[in-house]
C-alpha cells in the first residue's frame, strides 16, 4: 500500500484584515523617523504615519491618532515630564515610549506614568515595532473598557444604596390590613430615579401612607426621594399635624433640591383604622385606585399642586370605606403613562382601572397584583416602562 500525500486544506472566502491604525510618531531627529518610517514600510505595516517634531506640533495633530511613539528628548520636553504633558492631552490614544539605550530607566519609569510600552531605539525590527506598537492600542483598549465597568459597577453599587433608602420596610404592627410594596426602576446604566414610598403606624388607630415621584431621573433625584422619604417618616413619628405634614416636606425639597425646577409629586393616604376611613391629599399626583365590590375607581380626591413650585397645602378628601373587602392601590405616573397600542394614547388612570376590572386580574393573588399591572402596562406599551413604577397596595379582609 503506499502512502498518499494529503495537501493541508486552504480555506476559501474573505480574510478579516487587520485595522489600519493612525500613528503619530514624536521625534526631532530626522534620521530616527527615517528609520522608524523604513521599519514599518519593511514590514509591510497597516499603519498610517504622521511626524511631528516637537510636543506643541503633536498636540495639534491628535485628532484621530490611535497611537503615539514618543521620543523622550524633545526641544520642548524633556523626559518623565514631557511624558505626563502629552498623557494629559492624548485622550484615547496609547503612548509608547522611544528611547536611547542609555535612558533604558526611563523607559520603565513611563510605563509606571501610563504608557503603554517602551522601546529602545535600535533594539527593533519592523515586525517587532509593529507588533508593539499594535498591542499598545489593544492594551489602552482594554483599560478603557476595564475603568467603564468600573465606573459603571460603582455607579450600580451607588444606586443600590440609594434604592435600599427609597424602599423601607413599612412601620406598623396592626394585623387589621395588609400593605404590599412593589418597585421597579426604569434606569439605564444602574441608575434610578426619585420614586419613594413609606408606611408608618402612628399608635393603635392610624396608619399613615405615602408615594412621591421627584421629577427626572439619577442619582441627585434618587438622593431628594430618600430624604424626602426620610424627612416625612420622622415628621410623621414626630407628631406633626396631618395637615401641616406635606408643607413641612416641601420646605424641605426647596432646601434641598439642586435647581429650583424640581419638584416632586406626592399622595398621602392616612387610614383610621377603627373607623375604616381614609383622609387622601394629592400634590400634583394620580389618585389612589379603590378595588371593592368587585369594581376598580379612582379615589375622588381634590387634586392640589405639585411641591416645591408654589407653596399652598393640599386639599384634604376624607372617604368612608366598605366595610370588609377592600385595596387601595397607591402608584407613581411611571405605570399609568405607557403607551397602549401604536398611537400616541397612554394607559392613564381610566385603562389600569380597566386592567383591574378585567376577570383575569381578580384572579390574580394581591401580593402579585402590583407585578402583575406592570406585566400588563408593559405589554399594551410594546416593551419595557421608561420611568420607574412604585406601588403600594393596602387591602383589608379579602381585598376586593
Amino acid at each position: 500500500m503506499t502512502e498518499r500525500s494529503v495537501a493541508p486544506r486552504v480555506r476559501t472566502g474573505s480574510t478579516a484584515q487587520p485595522e489600519r491604525l493612525r500613528v503619530l510618531l514624536v521625534e526631532d531627529d530626522e534620521g530616527d523617523a527615517f528609520l522608524v518610517r523604513e521599519l514599518l514600510s519593511e514590514a509591510d505595516a497597516p499603519f498610517d504615519l504622521a511626524v511631528a517634531t516637537t510636543l506643541r506640533e503633536a498636540t495639534s495633530m491628535m485628532r484621530g491618532i490611535q497611537c503615539i511613539l514618543l521620543d523622550l528628548g524633545l526641544p520642548d520636553a524633556e523626559g518623565i515630564d514631557g511624558l505626563r504633558r502629552l498623557l494629559s492631552v492624548a485622550g484615547s490614544a496609547a503612548v509608547c515610549v522611544l528611547t536611547g539605550r542609555s535612558d533604558e530607566h526611563l523607559g520603565v519609569a513611563a510605563v509606571a506614568e501610563g504608557a503603554q510600552d517602551y522601546l529602545v531605539k535600535g533594539q527593533v525590527d519592523g515586525v517587532l515595532l509593529t507588533r508593539a506598537l499594535r498591542y499598545a492600542v489593544e492594551r489602552k483598549r482594554a483599560d478603557e473598557n476595564a475603568q467603564r465597568l468600573r465606573e459603571v459597577e460603582l455607579r450600580q453599587a451607588e444606586s443600590a444604596r440609594l434604592e435600599r433608602g427609597l424602599l423601607p420596610q413599612p412601620l406598623m404592627s396592626t394585623e387589621a390590613v395588609q400593605v404590599h410594596t412593589f418597585y421597579r426602576s426604569g434606569r439605564a446604566l444602574g441608575l434610578l430615579g426619585g420614586d419613594f414610598f413609606d408606611v408608618v403606624q402612628v399608635g393603635d388607630d392610624k396608619l399613615h401612607v405615602i408615594v412621591g415621584d421627584v421629577c427626572g431621573h439619577g442619582v441627585d433625584e434618587a438622593a431628594l426621594g430618600v430624604e424626602l422619604r426620610v424627612a416625612w417618616r420622622a415628621l410623621v413619628i414626630g407628631g406633626v399635624p396631618e395637615d401641616q405634614v406635606l408643607s413641612s416636606l416641601e420646605k424641605v425639597l426647596m432646601s434641598e433640591r439642586r435647581a429650583r425646577e424640581v419638584f416632586a409629586t406626592v399622595a398621602s393616604v392616612v387610614l383610621d383604622i377603627p373607623a375604616n376611613q381614609i383622609t387622601v391629599r394629592l400634590a400634583g399626583h394620580p389618585p389612589p385606585v379603590l378595588l371593592a365590590a368587585g369594581r376598580a375607581e379612582p379615589v375622588a380626591a381634590k387634586p392640589g399642586i405639585v411641591l416645591g413650585v408654589r407653596p399652598r397645602p393640599a386639599p384634604p378628601t376624607v372617604l368612608q370605606l366598605p366595610p370588609d373587602d377592600w385595596s387601595l392601590l397607591l402608584y407613581t405616573d411611571g405605570l399609568i403613562e405607557g403607551h397602549v397600542g401604536n398611537g400616541s394614547e397612554r394607559l392613564d388612570v381610566a385603562g389600569l382601572c380597566d386592567l383591574l376590572d378585567e376577570p383575569v386580574a381578580r384572579g390574580v393573588p394581591l401580593p402579585a397584583l402590583p407585578a402583575w399591572l406592570v406585566g400588563q402596562a408593559e405589554q399594551a406599551n410594546g416593551g419595557p416602562l421608561a420611568d420607574d413604577v412604585a406601588m403600594l397596595l393596602i387591602s383589608r379582609g379579602g381585598g376586593r
